[in-house]
């Protein structure tokens, strides 16, 4: 329910917007078509609010997704480009509204692998050792399934990654015995009794910053 400025909008309309809306970036369309994103940083530095949007160089021109793409591209896009809203575009690349980093959090706190009760294990593994099937194999092997996996590079050390699973088990025990016994390397775990109030706080913690 963010709505886009013209080109042809005074600088005060987008400053009022984003105080009513409590954002820091409004996206640009002209035509059906997305230019990019003003912010308020640019228009405070300009000290002039007697200007028009489309006398300030907008940001995040190539910060865009098509609708059908997963939220997983909206975080990537925010993470490599800092900005706090990803236009979203049909086939045709007409704007069809915005996606905020408060929404793209929202999508992922509600997923079935945050939602489903579990416990985590993070491994530490050569690059050219990872397979998924067989990690796969040794979880179902005691009953269980991986929910999530996500997959980080060590940046101690170019040839190892971590990786994080959420499994559908509270009780990880027999898992960690099993990737302990074929020489897998844990280096850090989370059962579900020890995350609930953490998790929560760290959430809490996400929201009230996005609020700012």
């Amino acid at each position: 329910m963010i709505p886009p400025l013209k080109k042809g909008d005074a600088a005060q309309k987008a400053i009022s917007w984003m105080e009513e809306l409590r954002i820091n970036q409004l996206p640009v369309i002209e035509n059906g078509q997305y230019c990019g994103l003003i912010s308020e940083e640019l228009i405070l530095e300009d000290n002039d609010n007697t200007k028009q949007v489309s006398e300030y160089e907008l940001q995040g021109k190539t910060c865009v997704v098509n609708e059908n793409q997963h939220f997983y591209d909206v975080l990537k896009i925010v993470s490599d480009h800092g900005v706090q809203l990803v236009a979203v575009l049909d086939d045709s690349e007409t704007f069809l509204g915005v996606i905020s980093i408060k929404d793209t959090v929202t999508a992922f706190a509600q997923s079935a692998a945050v939602q489903s009760p579990g416990g985590i294990i993070v491994l530490s593994l050569k690059q050219i050792d990872y397979s998924l099937s067989e990690i796969s194999r040794l979880v179902e092997s005691n009953n269980a399934k991986i929910l999530s996996c996500i997959v980080n590079n060590d940046l101690l050390d170019a040839n190892m990654i971590k990786l994080t699973l959420k499994i559908n088990k509270t009780d990880l025990s027999a898992i960690i015995a099993t990737f302990e016994r074929f020489d897998y390397k844990i280096i850090a775990k989370f059962e579900d009794s020890e995350m609930e109030s953490g998790d929560k706080e760290r959430l809490d913690i996400l929201f009230k910053y996005l609020d700012i």
